[in-house]
């Protein structure tokens, strides 16, 4: 490991850094340090300021650190504001010690240099499921462990279905979830809702059906691709989707479902609770691929890892804290509190013990896949942009799905 190649960012790295300065953070603790050194003292940033100091996370942290022999100081930023803030961190040599991130972020800061590999931290993945795992990884190296997975799935409104004729168990591949659609149309219901807008939220829910297909992001105009934008354009010309998916968030897309009219929604493990106010008689079903089985959604939920730090001392004790908030004890607890499915099968098996609902959903995580998988790392955002621009240009009938794949291939070489 190069220990100062956290330092050496690149140009293009630092304007985006640049361009975040005004951001603002929760934190707690004492105002030592960012990398608290001879102080008894380790930071950990995370993207969590919804939970404030006092909250189950919070101690949880506090609790590690106590193990540790040490005291936690934790600052809590907006996950959009996170990785710029690590990015300027590093470049001031002033890192935490542990730092949370969203999945596909990861790859951006092994490759600028600033994470510890596993390897060189000694830090313990083995229990981890590997298609969780994968999303840390880039360039045969991994950068830190799942601490809980969240991902797509299809909320079903029984009372549409039951109208509609439509017996859930009939559903397990496009064809029968097409003729599903058609029969809650023709009750007088709408289909499925689901979000197309043009940003990664766009990209994020296309993503099942692409890979459903059998496709690759390194080859976005295949014929597998093409059927996957196909289907979803077809059930727009044929009334089974609103052509309000063209701007709807995931949010507005869920508003949609919970007006009680939809037979489908595409959409979250966060929704749950949403669910359960909107008292709709719902069920979940993960998001079938083409000709049957589950097709990978990608996974949302965060990654701790250790950054890279000077006094490489400080490494050992930086590993006792991620594997105290990562170990099977805490996972349980950890992922209820973010409302997240565990990233190992063992505690997996213990929250679908404690709760059966969340069965469909651990079956959607072990099916899913991370956005920069593949070794993807850092070309993954601008392979994410064509794709939503495809999808928007296709579904607003500017081009057709072959045409509009096609160009958005020529654009990501």
């Amino acid at each position: 490991m190069n220990r100062l190649a956290g330092r050496r960012l690149t140009a293009a790295t630092l304007t985006v850094v640049a361009l975040v300065t005004g951001s603002t953070a929760c934190s707690s603790g004492d105002s030592s340090s960012a990398n608290g050194s001879g102080s008894g003292t380790y930071t950990i940033w995370d993207p969590y300021p919804q939970f404030a100091k006092g909250s189950a996370w919070a101690k949880l942290l506090d609790g590690c650190g106590s193990k540790a022999g040490v005291k936690v100081k934790r600052t809590a930023f907006d996950t959009s504001d996170l990785p710029n803030k690590a990015l300027l961190a590093a470049q001031q040599g002033n890192s935490p010690d542990v730092l949370i991130v969203d999945n596909p972020v990861v790859s951006t800061l092994a490759e600028a240099g600033i994470l510890t590999t596993t390897e060189d931290n000694k830090l313990d993945t083995s229990k981890a499921d590997p298609n969780l795992l994968a999303a840390g990884q880039s360039g045969g190296k991994t950068y830190g462990t799942p601490v809980g997975a969240n991902t797509l799935a299809l909320y079903y409104n029984k009372k549409v279905l039951k109208a509609a004729g439509v017996d859930i168990a009939s559903v397990k591949d496009w064809p029968s979830l097409t003729v599903a659609l058609e029969k809650a149309k023709k009750a007088g219901k709408k289909g499925i809702t689901f979000s197309a807008i043009g940003t990664e939220e766009g990209s994020f829910q296309f993503l099942p059906w692409f890979w459903g297909s059998g496709a690759k992001l390194t080859q976005l105009d295949s014929s597998q691709g093409e059927s996957a934008l196909s289907l979803w354009n077809d059930w727009l010309k044929k009334g089974y989707a609103p052509n309000s998916v063209l701007n709807n968030t995931q949010t507005t897309s869920w508003q949609e479902f919970a007006t009680g009219e939809y037979a489908f929604a595409e959409n979250g493990t966060w929704q749950l609770a949403n669910a359960k106010k909107a008292g709709l008689d719902y069920g979940v079903l993960p998001i079938p691929a083409a000709t049957g089985g589950n097709a990978a959604a990608p996974t949302g939920g965060e990654f701790v890892t250790i950054p890279v730090q000077d006094k490489t001392d400080r490494y050992a004790t930086s590993q006792k804290l991620v594997s105290c908030l990562t170990s099977s004890e805490n996972l349980l607890a950890t992922d209820t509190t973010l409302s997240y499915v565990a990233p190992t099968s063992e505690v997996q098996d213990k929250q679908v013990a404690a709760n059966d609902e969340l069965k469909p959903w651990v079956d959607a995580v072990k099916a899913a896949k991370g956005r920069t998988s593949d070794d993807l790392g850092t070309k993954y955002p601008k392979i994410s942009e064509q794709m939503w621009k495809a999808v928007q240009s296709a579904l607003s009938g500017a081009k057709s799905p072959k045409d509009a794949l096609a160009a958005a291939q020529d654009a990501v070489k």
